[in-house]
């Protein structure tokens, strides 16, 4: 054991390089998915808590028909959560069962808004846990005897005026009840989810004219419900909320699994199981798959760029100790005994530094990954037994290299060209957005080998003619650095294919996250189309006018959008399409002045001819519709022509595949019934939302006022905003672009694209600092007798740059042309599609690889100069002459 550690102190350098490269490789084999996992679960989190109840909560209900006492029926509660299946119950945070009568079929009259012509709507509710989650104002809780008893929230009092002792009389499709409010309340907490679907609601009034009223809960006890079953049956439900920061994306399938047999299996008969869930795991869970593949993908770049640099620092440490191993054998020591005496020395470094890098992980938020112990277990064995076997396998003499590769060596590299040309084929047809395979994972690091290989057949040649005309020059820095770079590059596969392995990774990263990015942009274009779109029920024609006269805004479209208009063909065929009515003109200056990348097709800008009128339709209803026919507009039939099929039109919406647009100006329609836009794209530059809103509601207003006018009310003369059917909205284009960004498996996604470009460029550069220092001794040795000729400092520093400009040179444009091809290559069996709404996500690189790629090149020559200054003062060049020299 002393023996092994004077070794050991003899080449701590090397040792603490081997031992730096694995804790790094530990770190990430165990680091990196704990994050990823940290990512997906606080992104599944996240999803979930911002789901709507109806969507997020599991809830069984049966019908009103189901013949069951009140009390009878919350005393189920514990029976139902008792058969929800495994891993769903453990998931419960909280549980409620209720009761309700209402509030379709029910009128109540009484004091208060209830004298009035259109009355509230109410809804007769008893539900556990009631007397914890209020606090009482006024009165006391419901008693109910002979009459129903209620209580109900202040706002709620409030909004219909009412009062502890009023009396309603609430009649339904079987009979009448009388209700007492016995007592008003506030809510423990307003925002707890035990008020979710019993909250004060707006509601349309029956009569139009007659505006907006109100939907409100009365609270009864078992014993009240039971009484209110007069006017019509109850219904029943069970309700369980899920704790969200529960949930792990790795409990998805099962979860999904119990989902499915729940409804399947309900616990009572008669009972039907209500929630979304299932579906937001399973969306959840489709953008996880691709967002898991490229991980994968960039962990096992990563991870091969640093397997080839401990093969590289191995390498080092066998070529500084060659002379020690000759000795032993030529004493005797046999192959497998040197490599025996190699490993003790490994076993004291390597498995520290896997287990240091994997001690570090385990202080990262998240859990381990499922293949974790065993990529670890492989890093372990590769880094202790690489530096044994290469030293088993060491000559006494650095081996030159051959003028023409063995034909073993041929048959290797044409079998590693074709294993990866396979794995290509295979990736493209099964995908990697499933169980995740090791040998498809690595089919980008093998490509990357593969360009590796053919460069380093193709480059002495250049090198060498390079080098000729060098030759003739006047300074002798450029012949002298390219005839080394010439004399060396039959054997710097090792350096080269570790460089272009971690560039392929970096660019393959980035071009995904140009390709995610752009294709997000594209849907948005396609969605919004504007700077702003505007939303509402109707618009009155001076709604232009007004959205214009906001400060910032500069133009203004109309549009009409309706579903489910009738088309009937030529031929006789009827079909059914979404239909845009819009002015291209008018669009088409909004979309320039906006600075999308979409316009409308020319024959949306036609103008009324007496003919039919041209519209563009998508693929699938030109197939049914043929070269024209006739469409319903506003109750009026008109003539149309195919003027043009295109799959996809701005402002309808990346998920509309059946469509027919209008041109707004051709048009006839009547002028007793002019079009009414249901939108407007707006262009703008800094503007206020809310100024444009008010706007847009004026806009609504007067439409509205026109519309009460002509058919309930001639004497209507203004228009509230409680009076509108919907208020305007307005959505911007950045904020549907963030909204694209704002899912749990895009933080995933991201993580994976800033991991993968910080990472491969460090290894890159740590890559070229471990090509300098494997040369050291024979550039030290070719730099002492130049100085003895007169080379200064600075131009040795200029001698390893030349140097190295071809190899780094080579590596960035093999490694380039990998990263900006494997989107194209694979980037379909990553299932990306799912993170740009549905938009086919296509491949893009952006202008930002030619700045990053002459960053990369200044950083590496960079790390090669302080490598290289570090050497020579370490190694005192004017010793290098005599320190292992051979003759």
């Amino acid at each position: 054991m002393s023996a092994t550690m004077r070794r050991l102190r003899a080449y701590a350098g090397h040792w603490a390089l081997l031992l730096i490269l694995t804790l790094v490789a530990g770190l990430l084999a165990a680091g990196l998915p704990r994050l990823a996992n940290e990512f997906t679960d606080r992104g599944l989190q996240g999803d979930v808590t911002r789901l709507p109840h109806t969507v997020r909560d599991v809830s069984y209900r049966a019908a009103p028909e189901l013949k069951t006492q009140p009390s009878t029926a919350l005393a189920q509660l514990p029976t139902v959560e008792s058969r929800l299946p495994a891993p769903l119950r453990a998931l419960v945070e909280d549980r409620w069962a209720s009761g309700q009568v209402g509030p379709l079929g029910l009128s109540a009259t009484g004091p208060g808004m209830f004298a009035q012509a259109c009355t509230p709507q109410p809804q007769i509710r008893t539900q556990t846990g009631t007397e914890q989650a209020v606090r009482l104002a006024e009165g006391r809780l419901p008693r109910s005897g002979q009459m129903v008893e209620t209580v109900l929230s202040r706002d709620a009092a409030t909004t219909a005026q009412l009062r502890v002792g009023d009396t309603l009389t609430v009649a339904g499709a079987t009979g009448t009840v009388l209700v007492r409010v016995v007592g008003v309340f506030d809510p423990v907490d307003a925002a707890a989810p035990f008020w979710d679907d019993q909250r004060l609601e707006s509601v349309t009034c029956p009569r139009p004219d007659e505006g907006m009223t109100f939907r409100l809960t009365l609270l009864t006890d078992a014993a009240g419900l039971k009484l209110a079953t007069r006017t019509a049956p109850a219904a029943y439900a069970w309700r369980f909320r899920i704790n969200a920061q529960r949930l792990r994306a790795s409990d998805i399938p099962e979860l999904t699994a119990a989902l499915v047999a729940a409804r399947r299996t309900p616990p009572l008969p008669g009972t039907l199981l209500e929630t979304g869930l299932d579906g937001t795991l399973t969306t959840f869970d489709q953008k996880l798959r691709g967002a898991r593949a490229t991980l994968a993908i960039v962990q096992s770049g990563l991870l091969s760029t640093l397997a080839g640099l401990v093969v590289l620092a191995a390498l080092l440490l066998v070529d500084r100790r060659r002379q020690e191993f000759a000795l032993l054998r030529a004493r005797g020591s046999t192959a497998t005994r040197v490599g025996l005496r190699t490993l003790a020395e490994t076993l004291l470094v390597a498995p520290a530094g896997v287990l240091g890098g994997w001690a570090i992980a385990l202080l990262l938020p998240g859990r381990p990954d499922a293949g974790e112990n065993v990529l670890l277990l492989a890093l372990l064995f590769f880094a202790t037994l690489t530096g044994p076997v290469l030293a088993a396998r060491a000559r006494s003499a650095p081996g030159r290299a051959r003028l023409r590769p063995s034909a073993r060596r041929i048959t290797a590299e044409v079998f590693l060209v074709v294993v990866a040309v396979l794995g290509v084929v295979l990736v493209r047809r099964r995908g990697l957005s499933g169980t995740v395979d090791p040998y498809l994972v690595l089919v980008p690091v093998l490509l990357a080998a593969g360009a590796a290989l053919v460069a380093v057949r193709l480059l002495p040649w250049p090198l060498r003619q390079i080098g000729r005309l060098a030759a003739r020059a006047r300074g002798a820095l450029p012949f002298l650095s390219l005839a080394r770079a010439g004399r060396g590059a039959a054997v710097t596969i090792g350096p080269l294919a570790v460089l272009v392995v971690a560039i392929a990774t970096g660019v393959f990263t980035g071009a995904v996250s140009e390709t995610v990015s752009g294709a997000r942009d594209q849907a948005t274009d396609q969605e919004i189309a504007a700077d702003a779109e505007v939303t509402g029920f109707g618009f009155a024609p001076s709604t232009t006018g007004l959205l214009t006269a906001v400060p910032g805004v500069t133009a203004a479209a109309p549009m009409l959008i309706g579903s489910g208009v009738p088309l009937t063909a030529a031929s006789g065929r009827r079909t059914q399409a979404q239909l845009l009515i819009v002015d291209g003109a008018a669009a088409d200056e909004v979309m320039s002045r906006s600075g999308v990348g979409v316009r409308l097709p020319s024959a949306l800008s036609a103008t009324a001819s007496g003919g039919p009128v041209p519209v563009v339709v998508s693929p699938d209803v030109a197939a049914e519709v043929g070269a024209g026919g006739v469409i319903v507009v506003q109750g009026q039939r008109y003539d149309f022509r195919v003027a043009a099929v295109q799959s996809a039109m701005p402002g309808l919406g990346v998920s509309v595949r059946r469509f027919v647009a209008v041109p707004w100006r051709a048009l006839p329609v009547p002028a007793s019934q002019p079009l009414v836009p249901t939108r407007y794209l707006v262009a703008a530059g800094s503007f206020d939302k809310a100024a444009l809103l008010r706007a847009a509601d004026t806009g609504q207003r007067e439409y509205y006022l026109g519309l009460l006018q002509r058919t309930i009310n001639a004497d209507a003369t203004a228009v509230s905003d409680a009076q509108l059917p919907r208020r305007a909205t307005a959505t911007t284009w950045q904020e549907y672009r963030r909204s694209l960004e704002d899912s749990g498996a895009n933080a995933v996604l991201s993580f994976t694209f800033t991991a993968g470009a910080a990472g491969a460029a460090a290894l890159a550069l740590l890559a070229v600092g471990l090509t300098v220092l494997a040369d050291a001794p024979g550039r030290g040795r070719t730099l002492s007798r130049l100085r003895t000729m007169g080379l200064s400092l600075r131009q040795g520093r200029r001698l390893l740059i030349y140097e190295l400009v071809p190899l780094i040179g080579v590596a960035l444009v093999a490694g380039g042309l990998v990263g900006v091809f494997l989107p194209r290559l694979i980037g379909p069996a990553l299932g990306l599609d799912a993170f740009t709404a549905g938009l086919p996500a296509g491949t893009r690189v952006g202008p930002w690889l030619p700045a990053a790629a002459l960053l990369l090149v200044a950083a590496a020559l960079a790390t090669a100069v302080v490598v290289e200054n570090l050497i020579n003062r370490r190694m005192r060049l004017g010793d290098v002459l005599r320190l292992g020299e051979e003759n």
